[in-house]
């Protein structure tokens, strides 16, 4: 077990690289949380709308996200080596990578939300919103791979503040243009929860160049456009697919959960789209430690340091696990507050106050199961990622959620409750898997890892 002197010196390792992360998380994922508090505002339907537009928008732009996540650790594992001078050639060739996965993304939003309106049995006022919802915000998407690509790159370099300022920059923009467009301020329509969409779209570009001026007056050499280089995008690609696959396993069976409980009408899914949201807003903290553990971990083992590459990853669980019990007790103890700053709605309060408890009791497994992930992906280990994402979230989450909560196969049917009984029990596996993962590869010698990070 690792000692209190080395636990000390990665903890302040961590925080010095994972804190402008996690502001910087915090600051864009709480423009989901404005959407949701906004959306609400505007009705119970218009919340319902946008918690299923982002069904369909999160799973599939978290996916575009997943193939470009390697970009990071292959930065960090060439500093590790000394290969400073090789590295720009990331950035130039992921910009293309980004502009082709933009392009299929724009295509399948438009099919994903013209099939959910005309197809599916569900409340039409919700479907009409939730269309409208992804037919605005598909337009941010080449932004916000663009933005990720540049993010990725900077902070493997350890400059995180940039990402940090990037995020509240927008957060401050999508306020206000969030209000704007949801009720129709400064001569503007009124979109109801379909205007959080646009604002988002255009608060995605808002980062991007913000990322770009950063970029541009302190690495201008590095923004040279070269052409793609199939050599390079393919590795990335390799290494990314997994990573995307098991983000889309992950985030998909959450964003079905969301379509699956439809039918059982819009307080049942405002509901539960409040839990979601105040979840993922909880998960940026693991996240963001997450991501620092990555890019140490992958510079550790590029300089063939074996001993602090396991030390690293040792204290982002110890410090995952703290922010964990942290965030389970106060959900529990706050969870009526926390609802009603979502909506008016008694019926959608009480709701989510209960999920709420589900919420709470999983941040244990999922904190620990995130640093233990992105020490993985150091590792450039991600067919391993897929597998057990594949596992936890469609042969245990999905299905048991399904018959938890509609049949009466395992004792009675528990509705919306069953499905979060079923995350818990999927998270946990998780948890479980990704740490013998882990034991077996830091049992591997040097000659052993060089040759899993050259490949």
């Amino acid at each position: 077990m690792i000692s209190w002197k080395n636990f000390k010196y990665h903890a302040r390792e961590l925080l010095h690289l994972g804190l402008p992360i996690l502001l910087g998380q915090l600051a864009q994922m709480s423009m989901n949380f404005v959407d949701s508090v906004v959306a609400g505002k505007a009705g119970t339907a218009h919340m319902a709308g946008v918690s299923i537009g982002g069904a369909l928008w999160v799973p599939l732009l978290l996916f575009g996200q997943g193939i470009l996540i390697p970009i990071g650790p292959l930065v960090a594992q060439g500093l590790g080596a000394g290969k400073k001078e090789s590295l720009n050639r990331f950035w130039r060739q992921g910009i293309w990578l980004a502009l082709m996965l933009a392009v299929l993304l724009v295509s399948l939003f438009s099919f994903g939300s013209y099939a959910y309106l005309h197809y599916l049995d569900v409340d039409k006022e919700m479907a009409e919103i939730a269309s409208k919802y992804v037919s605005y915000i598909k337009w941010g998407a080449p932004a916000f791979l663009l933005f990720f690509v540049t993010r990725f790159f900077v902070e493997a370099k350890s400059y995180t503040r940039p990402a940090m300022i990037a995020g509240f920059i927008a957060l401050f923009c999508n306020i206000p243009l969030n209000f704007i467009f949801a009720f129709g301020y400064l001569g503007m329509p009124a979109l109801g929860g379909a205007g959080c969409g646009l604002a988002t779209a255009i608060v995605c570009w808002i980062m991007l160049f913000t990322m770009l001026y950063y970029l541009r007056k302190h690495s201008p050499y590095t923004m040279k456009i070269n052409r793609p280089n199939p050599v390079i995008i393919m590795r990335v690609v390799r290494l990314g697919f997994p990573v995307a696959c098991a983000l889309l396993l992950e985030v998909s069976s959450f964003s079905l959960i969301s379509l699956l409980i439809s039918p059982l009408g819009k307080t049942i899914v405002a509901g539960h789209q409040v839990a979601m949201t105040t979840s993922g807003l909880v998960f940026m903290f693991p996240l963001s430690l997450g991501t620092a553990t990555s890019i140490l971990v992958g510079r550790y083992l590029g300089a063939g340091d074996l001993v602090r590459a396991k030390e690293n990853r040792q204290t982002s669980m110890l410090m995952s696990l703290c922010v964990g019990v942290t965030c389970l007790c106060g959900m529990i103890l706050f969870r009526e507050e926390i609802a009603r700053l979502y909506s008016n709605d008694p019926m959608v309060i009480t709701l989510a106050s209960s999920i709420l408890i589900y919420t709470a009791i999983y941040q244990i497994p999922d904190n620990l199961q995130m640093s233990v992930l992105s020490a993985l992906r150091g590792y450039n280990d991600t067919k391993a990622i897929f597998v057990f994402s594949c596992v936890s979230y469609w042969v245990l989450s999905v299905p048991l959620g399904y018959t938890l909560c509609y049949t009466n196969l395992l004792g009675k049917a528990l509705g919306v409750y069953g499905f979060w009984t079923a995350l818990i029990l999927a998270l946990t596996c998780m948890c479980i898997l990704v740490n013998i993962r882990i034991a077996h590869l830091e049992k591997l010698d040097k000659e052993q890892i060089r040759a899993k990070l050259n490949k």
